[in-house]
């Protein structure tokens, strides 16, 4: 079903000619002559997109904005202004309105916005319907997500959970790998026993077999006594094998067979130990190119990746990057006592840009630093380490930076993000400082990676 649009105007003429442009992309559109009618249409069915202009008699754009959004808060409003009320627009904005277009309106502009708007509107009712979905049978413990690629990855978390399976989980360093696996014994039938966690990259190789298996007294030197192994402490629970391609090829045959036969044997014993444990695993490294270079046993291999889960890194969801910010500046805000309320657009900007080699794990510790270093109670990109995102110092934003060596891209770059930020995000004002058009703007916005 084609997307429902609503156009209120009090100019007849230019509401026909919007329901004329917008008719021929396909969507079905619904016209007010006023905000009331506008008010009073939204009690009365559901739209998917409110287009309204902000100047009319009966009931004013921004005012009519603010009835619908506390009748239906999902709906996307797209104000449209003349240049004189930009200010106002930019209220609007405060309010929740989604956008804003100036007149006369840029025909490509308003196509393009509105087809932003409605896929925006489409990912949140998606990401809305898996988390109600989600929360009726699953706990996401200690998570922070909204990104459709680990919305998709948590859906199949809870629909691994429940089974016995063993699972193996892949992704670099700092993704969270072992917060999805808590997540899975949090809400798998084992959950009334604490999950068993052992990091396999910790230990030498002798080590790490009696921490998994155990071992008896006198088995080795300084083995003065009998020790219980991780694989019998997690007996009828779930243990957690972080890091598992490091593991030595001895030990890996040991696993194999405590995931086929239930079985071990600590070291210095001829006994042999049932065990009921679930495993789980991750790695950062790629298994079958170690199985390749005959680093990693192809029959483990196999045993452990009966369920496989993928990780994204942490630059290929960065609609996360700013709840994951602002839940670790309040945790260590907290922690250090100090009262921190967020970071400046160009702050933001800065995390948005960055590749985040570290993932998850970077940025924790870099807001953790910029917490203990921050000098007011916003996060600035002086806390930021000066060689953050590569060619991004870490600059006053009350003064222009010192000249370096950077192309003209980056000039440019830096010196739109700057003029939006002295106009509080106008972008009509910036467009017109910069000396382009707003649709010359909206598109090195976009080529930039600039959220405003």
């Amino acid at each position: 079903m084609e997307a429902r649009i609503l156009i209120v105007d009090d100019d007849t003429a230019h509401r026909q000619m919007l329901n004329a442009v917008l008719g021929e992309e396909g969507y079905q559109i619904a016209e007010a002559p006023d905000g009331e009618s506008a008010v009073a249409a939204v009690q009365e069915q559901f739209y998917d997109l409110v287009l309204m202009d902000i100047r009319m008699k009966a009931l004013s754009g921004i005012e009519a904005q603010k009835r619908i959004a506390a009748i239906s808060p999902g709906i996307p409003v797209i104000i449209m202004t003349a240049y004189a009320s930009v200010d106002t627009a930019r209220e609007a904005l405060k309010s929740g309105a989604f956008d804003y277009l100036t007149k006369p309106l840029d025909i490509d502009e308003l196509k393009i916005l509105v087809r932003r708007a409605l896929e925006h509107q489409r990912l949140k009712q998606d990401n809305v319907r898996l988390r109600q979905r989600l929360a009726e049978h699953f706990n996401t413990g200690r998570m922070v997500a909204a990104s459709q690629p680990m919305m998709a990855l948590l859906e199949k978390v809870a629909m691994v959970a429940p089974s016995e399976a063993t699972v193996l989980i892949t992704g670099e360093s700092g993704t969270g790998k072992e917060l999805i696996a808590e997540a899975i014994h949090q809400n798998s039938p084992r959950r009334e026993r604490p999950m068993v966690k052992v990091n396999c990259a910790a230990l030498p190789d002798t080590l790490l077999e009696s921490e998994l298996f155990g071992h008896e007294k006198g088995a080795f030197t300084g083995a003065l006594q009998s020790r219980q192994g991780r694989f019998q402490m997690a007996d009828r629970s779930s243990i957690f094998l972080d890091e598992i391609g490091e593991m030595a090829p001895a030990t890996q045959a040991k696993i194999l067979r405590a995931l086929q036969e239930g079985e071990i044997e600590p070291l210095g014993s001829s006994r042999t130990i049932r065990v009921d444990v679930r495993v789980i695993a991750a790695t950062n490294k790629n298994l079958a190119e170690e199985i390749a270079e005959g680093h990693f046993r192809q029959d483990l291999y196999y045993r452990l990746n009966v369920m496989h889960l993928a990780v994204p890194p942490l630059r290929e969801r960065r609609e996360d990057i700013p709840l994951l910010a602002d839940f670790f500046l309040k945790k260590y805000a907290e922690k250090n006592r100090v009262v921190i309320t967020g970071f400046t657009p160009r702050a933001m900007d800065i995390l948005m840009r960055h590749e985040w080699p570290g993932n998850v794990r970077e940025l924790e510790n870099l807001v953790e630093r910029a917490v203990i270093l921050a000098r007011g109670d916003v996060v600035t990109p002086d806390e930021f380490p000066a060689a953050l995102a590569g060619v991004e110092s870490a600059v006053p934003e009350d003064r222009a930076a010192a000249p370096t060596a950077r192309t003209i891209k980056d000039m440019e770059r830096e010196m739109i993000v700057r003029t939006l930020e002295e106009t509080g995000g106008n972008r009509t004002r910036t467009a017109e400082i910069l000396g382009i058009s707003r649709r010359t703007l909206q598109l090195k916005l976009k080529a930039y990676g600039i959220n405003p």
